[in-house]
């Protein structure tokens, strides 16, 4: 089960979404080629990823920014840019461009912190957006818990386009990381759980401040939770195939 998109159309261009896109994919593709080779890229992210025991001895803070554009393959990029396209603009459209991109990297330094507190001797390197992305998650559930987002749902052969209301969806996910976050080994490596759930609570506590400035549950009940301007309605492109009906 995961987000396909949402019916929530951003006012205006998301240029900071686009460019923090674009800046991820450039970094991708540009170090794509020692992908294949174990001595580089573990030297590569020696230096650019967390290392939390070397934070913790008050080094490499750079790191927790460098790491926020970094990714350990395709689909780990493909994973997280899915989440910031579809639920990046609107809160860019929210705050405003620079505000946005702000409140993004302090996301996404929250969540390397929390990382880092939570197994300060690890020495397994750690990269990935989700920990600023979880902050975007966590801001677009305080403004807009009802919008509808589209999730697809996978079970062997069977698959589904399904709507529902942002909080279950993004509800759900928060309680998995952090179910994942309770007992998780920082040394073990494997999905940072803690980064996710500290950069999803980071992201709904920095968020706060905008909707009270919108009029807090003046703006819920003017808006009942959904974007406040209309949103699309999706479906699916009718088949040419001809359907025949069982006799």
């Amino acid at each position: 089960m995961f987000p396909i998109r949402d019916h929530n159309p951003s006012g205006r261009t998301p240029y900071v979404t686009y460019a923090l896109l674009a800046a991820n994919l450039f970094v991708f593709l540009a170090f794509l080629g020692i992908q294949t080779d174990e001595s580089a890229i573990w030297e590569f992210y020696g230096n650019w990823a967390i290392i939390p025991a070397r934070v913790s001895s008050g080094e490499g803070y750079l790191t927790l920014v460098s790491s926020l554009f970094l990714h350990a393959g395709f689909m780990h990029l493909a994973g997280n840019m899915l989440f910031l396209w579809i639920f990046g603009d609107n809160l860019e459209d929210e705050m405003g461009h620079l505000t946005f991109l702000g409140f993004y990297l302090a996301c996404g330094l929250g969540a390397g912190l929390i990382h880092v507190a939570m197994g300060p001797q690890s020495t397994v390197p750690t990269v990935g957006a989700s920990g600023a992305i979880a902050g975007v998650m966590g801001g677009y559930l305080l403004l807009f818990p009802k919008a509808k987002v589209d999730i697809l749902i996978i079970f062997i052969i069977f698959f589904k386009i399904l709507p529902v209301p942002a909080w279950l969806m993004l509800g759900l996910w928060f309680g998995m990381q952090l179910f994942g976050s309770i007992g998780s080994d920082p040394d073990a490596g494997g999905v940072a759980y803690w980064a996710h759930t500290g950069g999803f609570i980071i992201g709904a506590i920095l968020a706060l401040p905008l909707l009270i400035r919108l009029g807090g549950i003046g703006f819920w009940n003017r808006t009942h939770g959904h974007p406040p301007h209309p949103h699309p309605e999706y479906r699916l492109v009718r088949s040419n195939i001809p359907r025949v009906p069982r006799k």
